[in-house]
């Protein structure tokens, strides 16, 4: 599932790969297996700095190494074409450029630690719905100048890996695209490292192999194999096409120190340090009316069930287990105001696990214990392999024992997510015993948001019930298991207007209000778009009835990716955390009270409605979806449309402000002089654009500066030669003429401007 065999005779070892791409999951999906959890990739789009990605690579390779992991399915480098785009908040940004130029940070930083990287989805792999048939149609200008500009970026920083999407482009699917993946990929751009398919993408022998995949996973088993040995015995495939993928692989593993000559050590960082200053860095201010930072404030109404349950990370195969998370009421509590919790309202769909000693013990088909390990919380999973003391040919069943004492008296909720036949008891009495069946025919789906069903169960304050849950058949395939499951739990709690009228008697009751505002598993996850960009639940409600019982109300938007704010005119200020990782209350607390600053700009541009968006649709038509707006993406789609976002691409405010004083540039580069004109040391983020004379503007660079009170700094942003050209019927072209610079703090903000000739 997660690696390639070792070949111990040519000295070859096991090469591991790993999920990322905030995290290192290793080979077990597991909270058995922790791994650091860092912000979202829209997060560390958000600081815009590419030296502090880079120092996060260095920190996912160091915990690379120590599992024992060669390869990192990461980072995801496909553009927001849509904000409905269900995989948002593990890309970068909009814009090709800082999604390029992060992307090649982030493979930098990861492959000086020894262990590669892997790119995807190459390419247009840009929305969820119907992601394993979709055909995307989009000319190749298009292709050049958006979408694939960041998979050359990286591929021009080194990268030793490529992933293959599941979509089809103008026809082939992307694992036999000889087109894109042979001819502009490995020809064109002189790409010597190896491409893997996205997992089960590969759905043919000859055509895959024929069309530049050089690993199918997961395997052997599968199209190829067995299969491909006799297409190559048979002359359907080369024997030199073959030795193409094996070259690729063995540099692979001498790469990354699996083809003997080992592991280089290199210096340990400090990852909850690093998780906690990104955080930071990456929120960023969209309003403030000087509530913040926090000055003689001595109490906080905390409200928003994702305040006690930090929202951290999306869901999909970007998930990964830290062995701590840090919540906001955890993080504001070790400050010295009196914290005031109230809830609310709770958005969640499902149940979140049971936070116990577990017990998972492994079945065979006469209910004798084949092993037996112990879990955090109630919940299974094992993806690929089961433990190794598992016998996988004797395994029939898997159960989950754990001890649960009520808080509170009331109706408790319980819950099964999972899919196959399970059987739930409680204090020895069975609660459910039936088949749970998933909707739709999507696999991904099926597992990794699985279809959950709840049963009350009343139970006294102090009363200790043991509960069991057993999967009766475990699900594999290709040799290879499938164990996913989790046994939920939920306090008795009041209606929801109780709750809403209880967080606003909280919120008159302080001196500020907190409301830490989230999406949920069910609306940003891996494996489908978002149908709308509303909060989810009654949590608009909320919160403009918490604003109008305080008007020095925060609302911390807890998102990985744009959401409507029709409350934003009548709070005091809005603070975007993103999925800010697994020190999220530390990070909140740092900047709320001023400690740090809110360093993040915008990587995206936010629409006051969906509706609003240059680019909605992710539906395809008859097996299509039709990239018909060209290179009008992103803030470039919202120009052309004549129309006004909540927020534009790279807005954020600090805690200081800045004079935009000077601008110079040529063809190769533009030097702007910006000066500290507030009270505190800050940062501000220098964004140069260019405009030819009858064209599109686009970003050309940025650059992060830091200065002092009354400071001036000097920063000098180059130019590429590609920012200046165009791709046209004989390739790239440069356009000749007059081109305008601008320099300033935003796309809508551009105080300075110039004009070069080329």
């Amino acid at each position: 599932m997660w690696s390639l065999t070792a070949i111990p005779e040519i000295g070859l070892d096991r090469l591991v790969m790993s999920d990322g791409p905030i995290g290192v999951r290793g080979e077990q999906w597991s909270s058995a297996d922790p791994s650091i959890a860092l912000p979202s990739p829209t997060a560390l789009a958000a600081t815009w700095d590419t030296g502090l990605v880079r120092q996060v690579g260095r920190l996912l390779a160091q915990e690379a190494r120590r599992k024992g992991v060669h390869v990192l399915l990461a980072p995801t480098i496909n553009l927001h074409r849509s904000p409905l785009g269900g995989r948002h908040f593990e890309c970068f940004s909009e814009d090709p450029l800082l999604t390029g130029e992060l992307g090649a940070a982030y493979v930098e930083g990861v492959q000086e630690g020894g262990v590669a990287t892997t790119p995807k989805h190459f390419v247009a792999n840009d929305f969820e719905t119907d992601r394993f048939t979709v055909n995307v149609k989009v000319t190749d200008k298009v292709l050049r100048e958006v979408y694939l500009r960041p998979f050359e970026r990286v591929t021009k920083a080194g990268a030793w890996g490529m992933m293959t999407a599941y979509n089809s482009v103008n026809g082939p699917t992307m694992t036999e695209h000889t087109d894109l993946v042979n001819g502009v990929l490995k020809d064109e751009w002189g790409f010597d490292g190896y491409v893997v398919s996205d997992w089960t993408a590969v759905r043919s022998t000859e055509a895959a192999a024929l069309g530049g995949t050089d690993v199918a996973m997961p395997g052997p088993n599968g199209p190829w194999g067995d299969k491909l040995e006799e297409a190559v015995r048979e002359g359907r495939v080369a024997e030199s096409v073959i030795d193409d993928k094996v070259r690729r692989v063995l540099r692979l593993a001498s790469r990354t120190g699996a083809l003997g000559g080992g592991r280089k050590e290199h210096a340990e960082i400090d990852g909850i340090a690093l998780a906690r200053e990104v955080a930071a860095r990456s929120f960023t201010l969209l309003k403030n009316d000087g509530v913040l930072p926090f000055d003689g404030v001595n109490s906080i109404a905390l409200i928003g069930s994702a305040a006690a349950e930090a929202r951290i990370m999306g869901g999909g195969s970007a998930q990964v287990f830290p062995d701590r998370t840090v919540s906001p009421l955890e993080g504001l509590r070790e400050r010295s105001a009196e914290v005031t919790y109230a809830l609310g309202t709770d958005p969640r769909l499902r149940l979140a696990p049971v936070a116990a000693d577990t017990r998972a013990l492994f079945l065979d088909a006469d209910g004798e214990v084949l092993a037996e390990h112990p879990l955090p919380v109630t919940e299974a999973r094992w993806v690929g392999q089961a433990p190794s003391d598992v016998d996988v040919e004797r395994l029939a069943a898997v159960e989950i024992r754990a001890s649960y004492t009520a808080e509170t008296a009331g109706e408790h909720q319980f819950s099964i997510a999972g899919v196959g036949r399970y059987t739930l008891t409680a204090g020895g009495e069975t609660i459910f015993d039936d088949d749970i069946v998933p909707a739709g025919d999507d696999p991904a789906v099926a597992f990794l948001h699985a279809p959950e069903k709840r049963f009350p169960l009343t139970l006294n304050e102090g009363q200790t019930v043991e509960l069991s849950l057993r999967q009766h058949s475990v699900a594999s395939f290709n040799g290879m298991v499938l164990i996913m499951f989790t046994l939920g739990h939920a306090n008795p709690t009041a209606g929801e207007d109780e709750l809403i009228a209880e967080a606003v008697r909280v919120a008159a009751a302080s001196d500020v209000a907190v409301v830490v505002a989230s999406t949920t598993l069910e609306v940003e996850s891996e494996g489908f778009d978002r149908k709308d960009l509303k909060l989810p639940g009654r949590q608009d409600e909320l919160i403009a009835a918490v604003a109008a019982a305080n008007p020095r109300t925060i609302v911390v938007v807890n998102a990985g990716s744009p959401v409507e704010m029709p409350w934003a005119s009548e709070v005091a200020a809005v603070l975007l955390t993103w999925f800010p990782g697994q020190e999220a209350g530390l990070a909140l607390a740092d900047v709320l009270y001023g400690d740090a600053e809110p360093g993040g700009r915008l990587p995206t541009t936010w629409p006051v409605r969906l509706e609003d968006s240059p680019v909605v649709d992710v539906t395809p038509v008859d097996g299509a979806v039709a990239y018909d707006e060209g290179v009008f993406i992103g803030y470039r789609g919202w120009e052309k449309a004549g129309r006004t976002p909540a927020y534009w691409f790279g807005h954020g405010l600090g805690y200081t402000t800045w004079s935009y004083d000077a601008l110079e540039a040529s063809a190769t580069s533009a030097t702007v002089s910006v000066t500290n004109t507030g009270t505190r040391r800050g940062r501000e983020v220098v964004q140069v654009y260019l405009t030819p004379a009858d064209g599109v503007t686009r970003l050309a660079g940025f650059d992060v500066v830091e200065a002092g009170p009354g400071e001036t700094v000097v920063t000098t942003v180059f130019l590429a030669e590609r920012d200046f050209q165009e791709w046209g019927a004989s390739g790239w072209q440069t356009v000749t003429g007059e081109y305008t610079v601008e320099a300033g703090r935003n796309y809508a903000d551009r105080p300075l401007a110039t004009t070069v000739k080329l």
